[in-house]
């Protein structure tokens, strides 16, 4: 079978899911909420004509007096793009300075270090009165989801049951999903402010989420793997342990742990350890994951959902409702994969939501290329079809791309590369979400409705590709992930037969 071997060996370890890990979870997973107030309100602010015209003058001008320019055409500005992506370019930096303190320090104090550069960047993206300190306040905001996107899934990760940990990690995206649907929300009623103002308030409301982060944080628990890795101190996890298990019998977890931490410490560079053969498997994932995600276009129709509506006929208020209700089925797709993500297996809900989505982006370019042309819009009944497709797309990734996409990079590194591994994640996913968000409306100015068929061709690439190459990880306790590579049918002829604690070559 293309998908190799799975080592359900959760049943190992005791516990129960307790109120006290559930509650520590919610509370980090507030750096998922960030991370979506700032992908929805950046799509609704960049349509706002009060925000164009202050910011962008020629955009706003292209829009409202120049009837000669393709529908396709109007907000092609690198100048607005870089306003969406600059955001991406700073977490791309920050994610390696985030590696650096969560392994000394601990994933608190990343978390705490997210959450106060977003605080930092909202209030003075609320504030500004030129292109500088808007786009200075895009990059203190890129700085904190650097910090935060590199913490965040490695606590959720560790804090949770294995049994459960794919539902408490897609615990993630769905924050990401309610912070995107919370500024669409903020943003319908927003564009109503006759007076213009609006934009400001879209901007500086991220300062509420934000500030609930810092400050719960300071309050989490550090996880049970970062106090034995950093401090060596057992006793002090194996309080942790019991406390976040509810059970006093921690201690075959708690051998694993020790034992991997000791495995971690025979190694100083994780840099350079990720690059041995014996890690190819997961350095492979960890690019091969992010970049897929970004070019199935997902934050594509998150960052500039209202524009594409807009594009297709709809009006500014029209268009953020419709952002609106495509936040609402990826929320609720994201759910349903937090029920399914630990009974059916990560590969399934994978596949299944890649074909979901390469048929919507196939449907809608076609829909586009015969009905939309260069100027006026679609007719009601297919720009209502065109809106369901777009459902479809965003409920494939909900379902599967959306959480698995941060689930999968954090659970298969050992811990002497957690910090690394996920840092390399994150980096990816900044690097090709910067640059897809900062080409996209040149692209859709140049390729029309082509622009859904090249979406559309990656998507059908990464389903084969998890299909070959991706073995289920469904149930593995982290402390034992290098099993399913080493039985898988093509990783082991790279990895071999090695088992833990033995030498590690490099190339």
């Amino acid at each position: 079978m293309a998908g190799g071997f799975a080592v359900a060996s959760e049943a190992r370890y005791t516990g129960k899911v307790t109120t006290f890990v559930v509650l520590s979870c919610m509370m980090a997973a507030m750096g998922g909420v960030i991370f979506g107030y700032d992908i929805g309100i950046s799509g609704g602010v960049t349509s706002m004509r009060p925000f164009l015209k202050k910011f962008f003058p020629k955009v706003y001008r292209r829009m409202e007096k120049d009837t000669k320019i393709s529908n396709y055409c109007k907000f092609d500005s690198q100048l607005l793009t870089l306003f969406t992506s600059s955001l991406y370019l700073a977490g791309l930096v920050a994610s390696f300075f985030a590696s650096s303190t969560t392994k000394a320090y601990g994933r608190k104090p990343s978390i705490v270090i997210g959450g106060a550069a977003f605080l930092a960047g909202a209030a003075l993206n609320g504030a500004a009165l030129n292109i500088y300190m808007l786009i200075f306040g895009r990059v203190l905001l890129g700085v904190g989801v650097g910090f935060a996107n590199q913490a965040v899934p490695l606590y959720l990760s560790e804090m949770a049951p294995p049994k459960y940990r794919g539902a408490f990690n897609n615990g993630f995206q769905l924050s990401v999903g309610i912070g995107a649907l919370t500024a669409n929300l903020i943003n319908y009623g927003t564009v109503k402010i006759k007076q213009g103002y609006g934009w400001r308030i879209s901007l500086s409301m991220a300062a509420v989420p934000a500030s609930i982060l810092t400050l719960g944080a300071l309050f989490l628990p550090e996880t049970p793997n970062s106090l034995i890795q950093r401090d060596q101190n057992h006793q002090q996890a194996k309080q942790m342990l019991q406390k976040i298990r509810g059970t006093s019998d921690v201690d075959t977890e708690l051998h694993d742990l020790i034992s991997a931490s000791e495995n971690s410490n025979t190694q100083q560079i994780p840099y350079n350890l990720i690059l041995q053969r014996n890690y190819r498997p997961q350095l492979i994932m960890s690019i091969a994951i992010p970049f897929f995600q970004q070019v199935t276009g997902i934050n594509v129709i998150a960052f500039y959902a209202p524009i594409v509506f807009w594009t297709i006929g709809f009006g500014e208020s029209a268009s953020l409702m419709s952002a609106v209700m495509t936040g609402v089925v990826g929320i609720a797709t994201t759910l349903l994969s937090m029920v399914l993500v630990d009974r059916v297996g990560r590969r399934p809900l994978l596949i299944t939501g890649g074909l979901l989505m390469f048929a919507a982006q196939m449907a809608v370019g076609g829909i586009m290329a015969a009905k939309l042309g260069d100027h006026g819009g679609l007719s009601k009944g297919y720009g209502d079809v065109v809106l369901v497709l777009i459902g479809v797309y965003v409920a494939g990734f909900g379902v599967s791309w959306g959480p698995l996409g941060w689930l999968i990079p954090s659970e298969i590194f050992p811990l002497e590369i957690r910090a690394a591994g996920q840092s390399v994640t994150v980096a990816i996913n900044f690097l090709f979400t910067f640059l897809v968000g900062q080409t996209f409306l040149s692209m859709l100015c140049h390729f029309k409705a082509g622009i859904f068929f090249f979406f559309g061709g990656w998507v059908a690439v990464m389903t084969a590709f998890i299909y070959v190459l991706l073995p289920e990880t469904k149930n593995v306790p982290i402390e034992q992930m290098d099993k399913v590579w080493r039985h898988h049918w093509f990783w082991n002829k790279i990895v071999g037969s090695e088992k833990p604690g033995q030498r590690r070559d490099a190339l």
